[in-house]
Parts: C-alpha cells; sequence; structure tokens
C-alpha cells in the first residue's frame, strides 16, 4: 500500500468498498453475467465449516436445530417430531457430500437414528417427507444402507395412509380440521414430500404410490394454482364429495395473496414432479409458477415473505424462498430444451445464490446458522427476520447441485 493510503486507511476502506459494490451490482445482480461470475466453492467450504462449528457445540443427538432469532447467536432446538427435524441431518449429509469428511459421514449417520422414532406415533401430519427424506433419503443416496432403504419404504407408507381418494390429495394437518373448520385440507409445502411416494414406488414399495403421488399433483395444480399461476397456501375441501371449497393462507399475508416460500414449494414439486413422471403438464406448471416468481421480484433480487405485503418495502424479506426457488430453478433448467430457457432459469437461479452468497444474507459470525433473513410465520409472529434451517438446507442443496452442473 501507498505511503498516502496508510495516511487515510478509512478512505482506503470506502474505495475498497465502493469498488467491491459495484462490482457485485454489476455482475451479481445481472442473470446474464451470474453463471459466470458466482464461485460456489468457496460457499461450500463456508457451508461445511459452520456444519462443523456447530457439531462442535456438542449437540444432543436428539435435540435437532431449528433457528436462530434475532439478538441471539446459538440454535434453537427441536425434538424429533417436529416438521424441521429432519433438516439438520439432511445438511449433515449435504456437507459430508461436499467435504468427503469421514468425521461428518459419521455425525450425518448419528443425528439421522433418531429419526426413527418419527414412526412409533401415530401420523398426524405430511411432513414425513421433509423429516424423513432430507435425513434417511440423503443417507440412502450416499451410503445405500439397507436399512435406510427399508425404514424408507415403511415412511412412505405412513405418508400414504393421509390420502383421501374421494378428494385426491394427502391430508395436511387433521388439526385444522377443528381448529379452522377445515374438513379436508391440503397446503403446497406437502408438494415436496411427494418425493418420498415416488422414491418408494420405484424402490420396492407398492407401485400404487406413485399413483397416489401423481393424483395429489394433478390435483393440487387444479386447486391450488390460481389463474395467474400464483398460489395458495391452503386448498380446503368437503369431504363428502371432495370438491375443492376454497383456497385461503395459513402464513401468507392474505387468502388472495402470494406468499413466497409457497411460490418456492410449487416450483420444487412440480419440477420434481416432471422428473419422476415426464409428465409434461407438470413441467409447464413448474415453468409457469417460475416465470411468475421471477415477474414479482423485488429490485434488489430477494423475495419480500410475501409479494403482496401492502408494508412493502418495511416488510421483512425471506431468504428461504429464495433458496428453495433457486435450488427448484436449478434442477428446472437441466429440462429445458431450448438454449434460451436453460439459460434463463439457470441465471435466475445463480442471480438468487450470489445474492443470498453476499454480506446482506451470510450469517458469517454472526450466528452459527448459513444464512440471515428468513421469515417462517408472519401472521403468527414466528421467526421473523430470522435465521431458519431448511433455508440453510435449501441453499446448500443448491450450491451442491449449481457444483455438480459445472462438472458435468
Amino acid at each position: 500500500m501507498s505511503t498516502q493510503n496508510k495516511k487515510y486507511p478509512r478512505l482506503t476502506a470506502i474505495i475498497f468498498t465502493g469498488i467491491f459494490l459495484l462490482f457485485f451490482a454489476v455482475y451479481c445482480t445481472s442473470p446474464e453475467k451470474a453463471g459466470a461470475q458466482f464461485n460456489v466453492q468457496p460457499m461450500l467450504d463456508y457451508c461445511v465449516e459452520k456444519t462443523q462449528a456447530t457439531l462442535n457445540s456438542q449437540l444432543m443427538e436428539d435435540s435437532l436445530p431449528r433457528n436462530v432469532l434475532q439478538g441471539q447467536t446459538r440454535w434453537n432446538d427441536v425434538g424429533i417430531h417436529d416438521w424441521c427435524s429432519g433438516f439438520w441431518p439432511g445438511i449433515l449429509w449435504y456437507a459430508y457430500e461436499a467435504s468427503g469428511d469421514a468425521a461428518m459421514l459419521q455425525n450425518a449417520q448419528k443425528f439421522t437414528e433418531p429419526l426413527r422414532g418419527v414412526l412409533e406415533v401415530p401420523v398426524d401430519n405430511h411432513d414425513l417427507g421433509f423429516m424423513l427424506y432430507c435425513s434417511f433419503g440423503n443417507g440412502y443416496r450416499l451410503t445405500k444402507d439397507p436399512a435406510y432403504h427399508d425404514f424408507l419404504l415403511k415412511a412412505a407408507d405412513s405418508l400414504a395412509t393421509l390420502f383421501n381418494p374421494k378428494v385426491g390429495t394427502i391430508l395436511s394437518w387433521p388439526a385444522m380440521r377443528e381448529k379452522m373448520g377445515w374438513p379436508h385440507n391440503t397446503i403446497i409445502d406437502n408438494m415436496v414430500n411427494l418425493e418420498l411416494l415416488f422414491w418408494a414406488a420405484k424402490n420396492g414399495g407398492n407401485p400404487t404410490l406413485y399413483d397416489i403421488a401423481v393424483r395429489h399433483a394433478e390435483t393440487s395444480m387444479e386447486t391450488l394454482v390460481r389463474s395467474d399461476y400464483s398460489i395458495y397456501h391452503v386448498a380446503v375441501f368437503d369431504t363428502i364429495d371432495g370438491h375443492f371449497i376454497k383456497g385461503v393462507t395459513h402464513q401468507g399475508y392474505s387468502d388472495n395473496s402470494m406468499w413466497a416460500r409457497g411460490q418456492g414449494w410449487g416450483m420444487y414439486g412440480y419440477t420434481m414432479c416432471y422428473r419422476e413422471t415426464g409428465n409434461t403438464r407438470f413441467l409447464t406448471m413448474a415453468e409457469k409458477l417460475a416465470d411468475r416468481f421471477l415477474e414479482r421480484l423485488p429490485e434488489d433480487g430477494i423475495p419480500y415473505w410475501d409479494f403482496d405485503d401492502p408494508a412493502i418495502p418495511n416488510s421483512p424479506k425471506d431468504a428461504s424462498a429464495a433458496a428453495v426457488a433457486a435450488s427448484a430453478m436449478l434442477e428446472l433448467s437441466t429440462y429445458m430444451q431450448a438454449a434460451e430457457l436453460k439459460a434463463k432459469y439457470y441465471n435466475a437461479a445463480v442471480s438468487l445464490l450470489a445474492k443470498l452468497s453476499s454480506p446482506e444474507y451470510l450469517s458469517g459470525d454472526a450466528n452459527q446458522a448459513f444464512l440471515l433473513r428468513s421469515t417462517g410465520h408472519k401472521p403468527a409472529g414466528s421467526e421473523i427476520d430470522a435465521s431458519i434451517i431448511y433455508a440453510d438446507y435449501y441453499y446448500l442443496e443448491a450450491l451442491l447441485r449449481l457444483k455438480n452442473m459445472e462438472v458435468h
């Protein structure tokens, strides 16, 4: 550094900060430049290092990270029956995949094992895919452990017990029958749980699991998706003849608003359904949902928790919605035949990852999580502007998908 710069360290810092921000604005916020400029390996290393740091804090095997709220530095833990219980084991499996570290493998196995207890109680929610496919599913993918295989088949059969053939969907929240007066309800999140059923059907499970998953996806497409390709959070059905009663929200701003993470779940779920079925209706739906999401992104590229919150721009962001959408669009891009569409979704996904990997969204030394600024359930005042485990899970998944796409 020159003598002049040594005399003015603050000025030098300002200049370098300005150069960084200009670089970020020009390259990382441009979808066309995103793929060429974003370096995925340092972010994978960051995630592995932070995962190891959390492990070093001596977590109990049946206490699983869920969130870090504002002002906190350490994870708040939940038990195995929380819907988020599978994301921490899933992160450990992804961290093992990214690092090849034998100790990380042992920890992934250690934190996966207690989730066997999930099936020791009556099935009372639709989230067995999130809980058990993110954990045991990734474990089987990476180890081919036959015990994981058999447990996943049992999990899929358990999830299928919530399917109502008259309605054509899996019941989401049994407790909502009395609490909300919903005879049968299905939420858009449930699209992601279908992957467990598809996996089981092609890995020795009952072939009818495939039919259940397809029927659920078709019914959801006809009821949860609005004509403008935004999504209701919840579809309510009659149990006598199975007809669709209404679309409502539970975690969004209003019944007719576009809840950001719900749009992401839809994009992710229908992309996966196309992969598993080859049904082009599902592919077209994934494209339409992704297009709607991209059309409504704010100028800085990260969605607010709900696109229709009237408090915008003084409204919380949702990094988790961005992470889910990024992972979904990376896979979606691989199914596009036209080069311009392939580039569109790929570059949009990388642009989201670049923004999530900026100082504004990385937690750095602030807390144990990877990311800041997710929103869980704003209407309930829960997990607002927080670090949430599923944001980290889908961020790491997207980074690995990007890395694998670069390699191949």
